[in-house]
């Protein structure tokens, strides 16, 4: 029986494992290394099934208010014309989450779920990460950084693609991989009729907008950059403004309006999926730490929620901890193993210079299987 748990790292997968499990009645406590608990980053894509996993957990209200929620996709050529959009509901109907798509701020999403953590009894120790693991007969004691311990019957590993959990645990794993694509991220002011993200095909990059909120949007730029360069802060801007010369429309205001206080970063994008298992004793993995994927499906939080909510449906089901760790495992791999791979994939197109409508309908029909029940 789980009495305790310890939560490692308080990102998405971290705080929804929490939630999660506080709710059934576990003593949680949730560890992050960063003493402020702060979140990096611009925007984020939410699609149907990330947003039908917020609603699960009790937060779609504070998404749809802090971002954007809304249905339909439009395809732009790089001058600004429409190749193609979905069509829109009637008036007066409201689409259900799993059919529908947004964006928030990282930084507005982490504030929402904190806010809940706190809510629901998670004891939060900050500044801190676990040094090593003792499996015992009354559960696993947890070495901290600050040379404390906690003996507990849980701990959740979200500690995130790089993991020191997974090397600890699993030191033959593979380690993250390059895929030679970065991206960019900037956030903009929200042009007139921007309302649905929108995918610019044909131009010498993959270039995508997302409302995130009634006044902003944010853009992503995927990069072919094989060589895995490093920017300096200095040089992000005009790269950035490099990368979107080419288009037109929209795009061209966009471009006109950076400046110093413009918000962009960039990261290198790698993935890994570990083999089953993901938990060995008492200790399991979750989110990123488990299945990084690469952003192309816009799935990589909404994957990390159903973890948690996964987990404490199997924790819930029986007493023996070995059986429900190996049982999440288990109803989680091959669906995360589908947005990792299919994620991946379409990336490899986009390098190569494929016909992107073909990497749309990967997108189309990966997006109609991540529908069903997780």
């Amino acid at each position: 029986m789980i009495e305790r748990a310890l939560i490692v790292g308080g990102g998405v997968g971290g705080m929804s494992a929490g939630i999660a499990l506080a709710r059934l009645g576990v003593a949680v406590e949730l560890i992050d290394l960063d003493p402020e608990w702060r979140s990096y980053g611009a925007g984020i894509s939410v699609t149907g099934m990330s947003l039908r996993a917020f609603d699960q957990l009790g937060i779609l209200a504070d998404v749809r208010r802090e971002g954007f929620i809304g249905s339909g996709i439009r395809l732009r050529a790089a001058d600004g014309s429409v190749v193609m959009e979905s069509p829109s509901p009637p008036p007066g109907q409201t689409a259900a989450p799993i059919d529908c798509s947004g964006g928030i701020m990282r930084p507005a999403l982490h504030a929402i779920m904190q806010g809940e953590t706190r809510a629901a009894g998670v004891a939060i120790t900050l500044g801190v990460s676990p040094k090593g693991y003792a499996e015992g007969d009354d559960g696993v004691t947890v070495t901290l950084s600050d040379g404390s311990t906690r003996l507990v019957d849980l701990v959740v590993a979200a500690d995130g693609i790089f993991s020191q959990t997974r090397q600890l645990l699993f030191p033959q794993a593979a380690a993250p991989r390059f895929t030679g694509q970065g991206c960019w991220r900037i956030v903009a002011d929200r042009p007139a009729g921007l309302d649905r993200p929108e995918i610019w095909i044909g131009g010498p990059v993959k270039l995508g907008l997302n409302p995130i909120s009634a006044d902003k949007i944010y853009a992503f730029i995927l990069e072919h950059v094989p060589d895995n360069p490093w920017f300096a802060e200095d040089d992000m801007l005009p790269h950035v403004a490099q990368l979107l010369a080419p288009f037109g429309g929209d795009i061209t205001a966009i471009r006109e309006n950076l400046g110093p206080d413009s918000l962009v970063n960039y990261r290198p994008l790698e993935w890994q999926l570990l083999p089953q298992p993901w938990h060995k004793g008492r200790v399991v993995l979750i989110g990123d730490a488990a299945h990084a994927t690469t952003p192309h499906m816009a799935s990589g939080a909404g994957a990390a929620v159903e973890d948690g909510l996964a987990l404490a449906e199997e924790i819930a089901r029986t007493d023996d901890v070995d059986a429900a760790l190996t049982a999440f495992a288990e109803r989680r791999f091959d669906r995360v193993r589908l947005i990792v791979e299919n994620s991946v994939r379409i990336g490899e197109i986009e390098m190569a210079g494929g016909n992107q409508m073909d990497a749309n309908k990967m997108l189309g029909g990966t997006m109609q299987q991540l529908k069903e029940p997780f």
